[in-house]
Parts: structure tokens; sequence; C-alpha cells
């Protein structure tokens, strides 16, 4: 990369200490100001953040962009977080949350906006990820997914028939969609699918399909699927795949303890038809990398949402005549969560800014999203130990989180392969 500057104030990241007026910076000019006063405006302050709530940190995003994250948060408040219990205990999402989702513009965060999307960067991308996760980290996956996996597809892939045909209905939610690769003897080891393709001799550019698919995020709602299936013994590439045909058979519900609204699905590919999106494996698997920054969002929500709910409790929760946040040990809970959440957040941003200036971000895509998901992990059990019994208990939110949060160590690569990446590009 050269002599390329990835300073902070490089990526376009700002840091305010909105709770230490008495720190002074200076002005573009170089006038001195104080911090809090100059940097108030929407153009610096962090799209989820009041000023007197957070020390966090601060992006600039346009005011379209600012004003999409608001409207996501309000979204989050109102549709999301109220309904998180029903939609586990019922094990799906409601069919119109499809909809509203399009409405608002999360199905279609990473499309141009000459397709028809809204062509948002990918900052805003993972803010969107990480604000869902703290109403509900099953519908922040599968936005997460849709978005960089499937949607991103399209741009990169699909021909203008495929997305005149397509693109209108997923921009609007009434396509739903889901991305196949994972089998049962190909998980962390992509290239070990089995699936095959064989071109039909009568239908150029379409192909026939067997073969078997597990772990398939949305499947069991999906009406269409990009499915990675084999071209030849070397060779593998992706397919679109509507579900609604006889060859798409013996669909079956793996019902999962964390992230349960999701309909993760098993099924089978019996000659099903699929309309060829002409790729190199190697080009669809780099989809993963905007998509595990979007997994790393999400688990930066899910730490978020746990250290407020233990703070929280913590705060009105008395023991020895002494409420638990006066006691060390739970300080040193609260102090060690915070700071990973701020370092999560630092490596989630960094990669963001860098895919906007165009850059690779295979081991920043790796660093955010094994950190992030390790330290939502850490965090959900801290939560659950300040709640103590409680924390245990269908009562209490955290248990929840506790259980959402193990996705993030294992999908889109698990934390083992996240490793070897990084090694990997440390020891070129």
């Amino acid at each position: 990369m050269g002599n390329v500057d990835l300073s902070l104030s490089s990526l376009g990241i700002r840091r305010v200490f909105y709770d230490q007026p008495e720190i002074k910076g200076h002005s573009n000019h170089g006038q001195p100001i104080d911090a809090g006063e100059q940097y108030n405006g929407r153009a610096a302050m962090h799209p989820f953040s009041k000023p007197e709530e957070t020390n966090s940190m601060y992006l600039n995003t346009n005011p379209e962009e600012a004003a999409f994250l608001d409207q996501v948060r309000e979204f989050v408040a109102t549709e999301v977080l109220p309904n998180t219990r029903t939609w586990e205990r019922n094990t799906e999402f409601p069919d119109e949350i499809w909809p509203k989702l399009g409405a608002i513009g999360l199905l279609s965060m990473t499309l141009p906006k000459e397709s028809g999307g809204r062509g948002y960067s990918c900052q805003s991308y993972v803010q969107a990820c990480r604000e869902l996760a703290k109403g509900d980290p099953a519908l922040a996956m599968n936005v997460a997914a849709i978005n960089a996996l499937c949607v991103a597809h399209f741009v990169r892939f699909g021909s203008k028939e495929q997305n005149d045909k397509y693109l209108p209905g997923i921009v609007s939610g009434h396509i739903k969609l889901a991305w196949g690769l994972t089998e049962p003897d190909a998980g962390s080891d992509a290239r070990r699918v089995q699936t095959v393709a064989e071109p039909l001799p009568d239908r150029p550019g379409y192909f026939k399909l067997s073969g078997k698919k597990m772990f398939i995020t949305n499947a069991g709602k999906a009406d269409l699927i990009i499915m990675i299936a084999r071209t030849s013994e070397k060779e593998l590439s992706a397919f679109l795949v509507e579900t609604d045909q006889p060859g798409f058979q013996n669909v079956e519900r793996i019902h999962t303890i964390g992230v349960s609204a999701s309909w993760t699905t098993a099924f089978d590919l019996v000659e099903a038809v699929g309309w060829h999106t002409p790729c190199r494996f190697e080009d669809a698997i780099g989809l993963l990398y905007r998509g595990r920054l979007g997994i790393a969002g999400m688990a930066v929500g899910i730490a978020e949402k746990a250290l407020e709910l233990a703070v929280e409790y913590s705060k009105q929760r008395e023991q020895f005549n002494r409420r638990l946040c006066d006691m060390q040990s739970v300080q040193n809970m609260i102090a060690d969560s915070a700071m990973e959440i701020e370092a999560s957040r630092l490596l989630l941003e960094k990669g963001a800014s860098m895919f906007d200036m165009g850059l690779p971000i295979i081991i920043e895509a790796s660093y955010a999203k094994l950190f992030a998901s390790e330290t939502a992990n850490r965090v959900t059990n801290r939560a659950i130990q300040i709640h103590g019994g409680r924390g245990m208990t269908y009562e209490y939110l955290v248990e929840k989180l506790w259980r959402d949060a193990k996705l993030t160590e294992i999908g889109e690569g698990c934390s083992e392969i996240q490793r070897l990446v990084i090694a990997k590009q440390v020891l070129k």
C-alpha cells in the first residue's frame, strides 16, 4: 500500500470528548475551540449518540446519510426492540417487516443510486447494522448479509436483464434474498462445495443445479437465493435460483439457540434451474470482506446494548448496603467492557473508511470481525454476571444478547479462520 496515510484523521474520523469541555482543540483555521462547541453539528456528530451521552467516535457523514441513520435509530426504537422477544418466541420475523426495511432503505444500502438503491457508504452500512443489532441481532444479521452478499452480488456480477428483473422487488422488500454457500461438508473450507451446475442446452445462460445446502440464513423465507455451485472439477460460480420451483426440495428449518427469528435452513437442489451470473469463485467470495464488517457492526451493537443494560442494572441493584456499580469488582467488568467496545469501534470504523477509500480490507475486515465478535461474547457474559441469577432468566434481555452474540464468532468466517487470514497477510 506504499505510503498511504491510514491515520484516523486521514480516514475522516475525529474524536470528540464531550464530557471534558476543558480539552481544547483547533479549528481548520487554527483558532482554539472548546470540544463540544464547534463539533456539535451533524457533520461531526456520531449518528447514534447525543453530545451529553457519550465519549465516542464521531464520523463525517453527509446530511442524507446522517438523516438515514437517524431514521434507522427511530425504526429500531419503535418497530424492532419492542418486538424482539415476540419474534424470538415465534421463531420468525413477520412478513411485513421486509417492505418496512425496504421503505427506509435498509435493503438497498449497497446498491448505487443509478440502479435504484441508496448508494450509501460502507460507514453508513456498518453503523446501520450496529444500530439494528441493539434492537434485534437476528434482523441485523439478515440485513448485513442481504446488502453485502446478495445486493452487492447483483452490483458486481448481475446482467442488465437480471438486474431489471429482480432489483425493483429486492429494493422494495417484496423479493426476499439469501446467499447459498454452506453445505454439509463445506463450511469453513468453502472450496469443498459439491453442488453441481450443468448447462441447459436449450436455455443459454441457465444451468441445472443438484446438491445439498445447509445453514443458509433466511433461505426458508427467501424468494431468490444466490447459489454457489461447481461448474467443473476446479471451478465454482454463482447462480440465481428462485425457490418457487420443483427443484427446490426438502426444506428443513434449523432451529438455533441464538438469532432464532432468522430462518436458517437446509434444503436439497434436484435439477433446480439457476440463472448464471458469470463470476469466478474468488470474486464472489470477495464479497465476504464487507460482509465481515457488517457482522462486526452487529457484534459492536450487541456489546453496546449489553453494557448499557449492565450499567443500568448495576446502578439500581444494592447488596451489602451498596450499589453494585460502587463495587470495584463490578467496576472492573464495566471498565473492561467499555474499553473493548471502544477498540472494536475503532477497528470497525477504520475498516469501513478504508473500503470507502477504495483500499483493500482483507486484514482490516478480519481484525474488526474477530475482535468485535469476541468482545461481544465477553461483554454479554459479564452483563449476565452483573445481573446474577436474574441474568439467566427470560425477564432480562441480557441472556438473549448472550445467546445471539455467539453467532458473530461463527458466521461469515469463524474466529479461527479470521486468525488464519490475519496471519497469512502478516507473513506475506
